[in-house]
C-alpha cells in the first residue's frame, strides 16, 4: 500500500498533471455516466431486480396515530393463496435499534425502534407484514388483516407533547436539549437595536422519483446480501449485522442505482426488514413502498420553529445573536438530535457575530418520523436568521445588502462553534458579484407599482459545511486505482450516485490528474465485499473528500506510470510528460509510449501491476456558500406569488463538472421555492397526513421557474480536488429565505411562517390593513428570549 501522498509532478506538467498550466477536463461540461442508459429507460433499479424464488412483501401500517397494539387476526390473510408468512408485531423480535447509526458506538443515536411496534406512534407505524410470491397477493393479503388497538391519546404538535403526561417514549417526549453559547458577552449599548422574530418551517417529503426499496436474499451458507438504494453501504452493514447478530463478513450490501434521494435514503429503513424476512424465509424478499407509503412512513423535513433576537448597533453591525429551536423529531429519534444540533453550527460559518447563543429543544411527537434532508438543518436556521436580517435592515434603513455585507464572515476566519479555519471563505465576493449582476440597488429602489400586482426583490446568504471532520471525527476514504493492459482505467472505491453525478466528478478528477479521456475512467458503485471503506453520500462530503482521496491515489499511479516509462525510454520520470494517453520526454514527442505500452510492459517484463491504494482524512471542514437573489411578482387579491427572475451565486472553489454543479443549483433553487411558496406535508389535528401523492402534496415544478441564472466564484486555494468544494447542500440553503423576502419586499409584510401560500399572504396583508401606521412590524410580536 502506497502511504505517502503523490508529489508535483514537474518538466512540462502542471500539478494536476495538465500540460501548459490548465484543465484539460476539470471544469468542462460533461454528461453524468448514466445519462443515456436513463433516457433510454434502461437502466435497472431496485424495482428492477429480480432473483429466482423471490417473494414481496408488503407492509402493514398503523392507522392511527398513538396506542397500543392489543390483536392481530391474520387467519384471513394467510388462507390467501399465495401468501407465505404473515410476520406481526407479537411474533419478530423486539430489539430496538437504530436506523440512523453508520459505525458502532456512534452518539446521538438512540435506539427507539423496533422492527414491528406494539406501541404505534404515528400513522404509518410498522404493524406486521405480508410476504407473498406475487406483490398482488402481497396487497391483497395485507389489507384482510384486522388488528385491535387500545388508542392513546395523539401528541401532533411539540406543544402538545411537552405539555402532556402522555409518554410516547419511556425516557419522556423531551427527546434532546442542547445549549452553545460562544463569544464574550457585549457591553450594554442604549443606542444598539434589538429586535425578535419567530420563523416556523414546515415538514415536506424529499420527493424523490423513486420509492423506497430493498431486495434481501439468505442462502444456505449463512451469506446475507443486501441490494439498496442506500447512500452508506457500509452504514447498513452495520446496523443489519449487529441487529440480527451476524459477523460482518456474512453480510455484503451492494449498492444498486438510486432514483433520486435529497437525504430520504440516508437511513436505514427497509433494510433491517427486508434482512430480517428473507433470513426467516431463507428466500429473496423485496420490499418496495409505494408513494402514500414514502410520505407517510419514511422520513421528513423536520419543521422547526425558531426565535431569533439580535442586538445590532445602529450602523448595522451585529453585537449579539440569540436563537431559540423547538424541532419536532416525529415519533422515532433516528437523526433528530444530531440534525438539530447542526442548525446550531450554521450561522456562525455565516456571520461575525461576537456573542452567539442558540438553545435548542427536540420533542417527540406522533406525527411522521423526520429524518436527513437536503441542507441537514441549514434551509431551517438560515430561513429564520435571514428572514430576520431583513427586517433589521429595514427598521435601520439600510440596504440588506450592505447589512450583509458588515457582518459576513471573511477568508480564513475561525468558525466559533467548531473552531477550525473556514478556509477561502468567498461568501462576501459572492453577495457583491451577485448583487451587480442581479442589478440589484436599481431593482430594491424600484417604486412600489399601482394596481394589485407587486414586485419585490430579495437577498439571503448561505452557509454549509464540506465534511464530516471535527474535533472528534476525521472523515476519510479509501481508493484504489488500477490501470488495465489497453491503459484504460478502473478506480475502486465506496460510491454512492444519487443523481448528483458522483460518478463523472470522480472519472473526470482521474482523467485530469493521468490525462486520459474520461470515458477511460470505469467508476463503479459501493459493495462493501468488493469496494473499500466509506462513509457514505451525506454531509456535503464527496467532492471535497472522496474528490481529493481520488486525485490523490490517481497522482500516486501516474508516478509509478512515469518511473516505468522512464526506465523504457532511459530517462528520469521527472524529464517525462504525461498527455491524451502517452508519455514522452519534454521537448521529444517523437519517443512516445502509449499507457497500453506501459501497462502490458510492466506485467510481461517487471511481474507487478500498475496499481495504488490510498487513504486521504480531510484536514479541515471549510465552509461552502451561496448568496441568492429573487425577483417574485405577487398579487394582491388572490395572494398568489410566482418567482419571475432568480440569481444564484455559489463559492464553490473549482467546478469539476461544469454541467452537473450549475445543474445542481438549478434542482436546488426548485426545491427552495417549493419550501417557500407550497410544499407541506399537512398533518391534521388527528394526527393523520392529508397527502397520499403527488396529485395532492404541490411541488414547485418547472412551471413555477423563471430562467434560473447561476454565477460560480472559483479560486484554488482549499484542500478540495484542485480547490473544488461542495455544491450539492448549499444550493439550495438559501432559496427560501430569498423568496420570503422578496415577498415581504413586494407588500411591506413581516410574513415568517413557510409555506407563503395564498391564504398566509392574505391574512398578513389583512392583518397588515388593521395596524396603525405607528404599530410594530408583525416579526416584532414574537416574544423575546429570555
Amino acid at each position: 500500500m502506497s502511504r505517502r501522498p503523490p508529489s508535483r509532478p514537474s518538466a512540462g506538467a502542471d500539478p494536476q498533471g495538465a500540460p501548459g498550466g490548465g484543465f484539460s477536463y476539470v471544469g468542462t461540461y460533461l454528461p453524468n455516466c448514466d445519462a443515456a442508459v436513463k433516457a433510454r429507460g434502461a437502466l435497472v433499479y431496485g424495482t428492477d431486480l429480480r432473483l429466482p424464488g423471490m417473494l414481496y412483501a408488503k407492509l402493514l401500517l398503523s392507522e392511527i396515530p398513538h396506542g397500543i397494539v392489543v390483536g392481530i387476526d391474520t387467519s384471513r390473510a394467510e388462507s390467501l393463496p399465495g401468501v407465505v408468512r404473515v410476520f406481526t408485531c407479537f411474533d419478530t423480535p423486539d430489539t430496538p435499534y437504530s436506523r440512523y447509526r453508520l459505525m458502532p458506538g456512534q452518539d446521538l443515536c438512540p435506539e427507539d425502534e423496533t422492527l414491528f411496534s406494539r406501541h404505534v406512534r404515528y400513522i404509518g407505524d410498522r404493524v406486521a407484514a405480508v410476504v407473498a410470491t406475487s406483490q398482488a397477493v402481497a396487497n391483497a393479503a395485507v389489507r384482510l388483516i384486522e388488528v385491535t388497538y387500545d388508542e392513546l391519546p395523539a401528541l401532533v404538535t411539540p406543544d402538545d407533547s411537552l405539555q402532556s403526561d402522555v409518554r410516547l417514549h419511556p425516557g419522556g417526549n423531551l427527546l434532546h436539549e442542547y445549549r452553545f453559547d460562544h463569544g464574550e458577552p457585549q457591553a450594554a449599548d442604549a443606542e444598539a437595536l434589538a429586535t425578535t422574530t419567530r420563523t416556523t418551517t414546515q415538514r415536506i417529503h424529499q420527493a424523490a422519483m423513486e420509492p423506497h426499496v430493498c431486495l434481501a436474499q439468505y442462502d444456505g451458507s449463512g451469506e446475507l446480501t443486501i441490494w439498496t438504494p442506500s447512500q452508506g453501504v457500509f452504514g447498513a452493514r452495520t446496523v443489519v449485522a449487529d441487529l440480527l447478530g451476524l459477523r460482518y463478513s456474512r453480510v455484503r450490501v451492494i449498492k444498486v442505482p438510486t432514483g433520486g434521494s435529497f437525504g430520504a435514503k440516508q437511513e436505514f429503513i427497509l433494510e433491517p426488514l427486508t434482512a430480517y424476512m428473507a433470513m426467516q424465509l431463507g428466500k429473496p424478499v423485496r420490499l418496495a413502498l409505494d408513494r402514500r407509503e414514502c410520505i407517510r412512513a419514511t422520513t421528513t423535513r423536520p419543521p422547526t420553529a425558531s426565535t431569533v433576537h439580535t442586538a445590532v448597533s445602529p450602523d448595522g453591525k451585529l453585537r449579539e445573536m440569540a436563537i431559540d429551536t423547538l424541532f419536532d423529531a416525529g415519533a422515532y429519534a433516528t437523526c433528530s438530535i444530531d440534525y438539530a444540533e447542526a442548525m446550531a453550527h450554521k450561522v456562525t460559518r455565516l456571520y461575525r457575530v461576537p456573542r452567539y447563543r442558540h438553545h435548542g429543544r427536540v420533542a417527540y411527537t406522533t406525527t411522521p418520523v423526520t429524518g436527513g434532508t437536503r441542507g441537514w438543518g441549514a434551509p431551517e436556521v438560515i430561513t429564520a436568521v435571514e428572514v430576520h436580517l431583513d427586517l433589521v435592515a429595514r427598521k435601520l434603513g439600510i440596504d440588506p445588502v450592505d447589512l450583509r455585507l458588515m457582518n459576513l464572515v471573511q477568508p480564513y476566519d475561525v468558525d466559533q462553534a467548531t473552531k477550525l479555519s473556514l478556509g477561502d471563505a468567498r461568501v462576501r465576493e459572492c453577495l457583491a458579484q451577485g448583487a451587480e449582476a442581479f442589478g440589484w440597488q436599481a431593482r430594491w429602489e424600484r417604486p412600489v407599482a399601482e394596481g394589485p400586482l407587486r414586485r419585490g426583490v430579495g437577498v439571503a446568504c448561505g452557509a454549509h459545511k464540506n465534511s464530516q471532520t471535527l474535533h472528534d471525527f476525521i472523515d476519510h476514504s479509501t481508493m484504489t486505482l488500477k490501470m488495465n493492459e489497453d491503459g484504460s482505467l478502473a478506480l475502486g472505491a465506496s460510491l454512492h450516485e444519487v443523481g448528483s453525478g458522483v460518478l463523472g466528478t470522480m472519472r473526470l478528477i482521474v482523467a485530469e490528474v493521468l490525462q486520459v479521456s474520461p470515458e477511460r475512467v470505469a467508476v463503479r458503485e459501493a459493495d462493501t465485499d468488493l469496494t473499500p471503506y466509506d462513509f457514505g453520500t451525506y454531509g456535503s462530503r464527496v467532492t471535497y473528500v472522496c474528490g481529493a482521496c481520488a486525485r490523490a491515489v490517481a497522482g500516486l499511479l501516474r508516478e509509478q506510470m512515469l518511473e516505468t516509462a522512464g526506465d523504457l525510454l532511459g530517462v528520469p520520470a521527472t524529464a517525462l510528460v504525461a498527455e491524451r494517453g502517452r508519455v514522452h520526454p519534454a521537448g521529444d514527442p517523437d519517443r512516445t509510449l502509449t499507457y497500453a505500452d506501459i501497462a502490458t510492459t510492466v506485467k510481461t517484463r517487471g511481474g507487478r501491476d500498475l496499481f495504488a491504494t490510498y487513504t486521504h482524512a480531510a484536514p479541515t471542514n471549510p465552509g461552502a456558500y451561496s448568496v441568492q437573489f429573487a425577483e417574485v411578482e405577487v398579487d394582491r387579491e388572490t395572494g398568489a406569488c410566482s418567482v419571475t427572475d432568480f440569481l444564484a451565486v455559489g463559492d464553490i472553489g473549482q467546478a469539476i463538472n461544469r454541467a452537473v454543479v450549475e445543474g445542481q443549483f438549478r434542482g436546488g433553487v426548485q426545491m427552495g421555492i417549493g419550501y417557500a411558496l407550497c410544499e407541506d406535508v399537512i398533518v391534521d389535528r388527528s394526527g393523520r397526513a392529508c397527502q397520499s401523492g403527488f396529485e395532492e402534496y404541490r411541488l414547485a415544478t418547472t412551471l413555477d421557474l423563471p430562467d434560473v441564472r447561476v454565477l460560480l466564484v472559483e479560486h484554488e486555494a482549499d484542500a478540495g480536488p484542485f480547490g473544488a468544494k461542495s455544491v450539492g447542500e448549499i444550493a439550495t440553503v438559501p432559496t427560501a429565505a430569498a423568496v420570503v423576502n422578496a415577498v415581504n419586499h413586494a407588500l411591506g409584510t413581516s410574513l415568517s411562517e413557510l409555506p407563503v401560500t395564498p391564504a398566509r399572504v392574505l391574512a398578513a396583508l389583512a392583518e397588515q390593513a388593521q395596524l396603525p401606521d405607528d404599530s410594530p412590524a408583525l416579526g416584532d410580536l414574537a416574544p423575546a428570549l429570555a
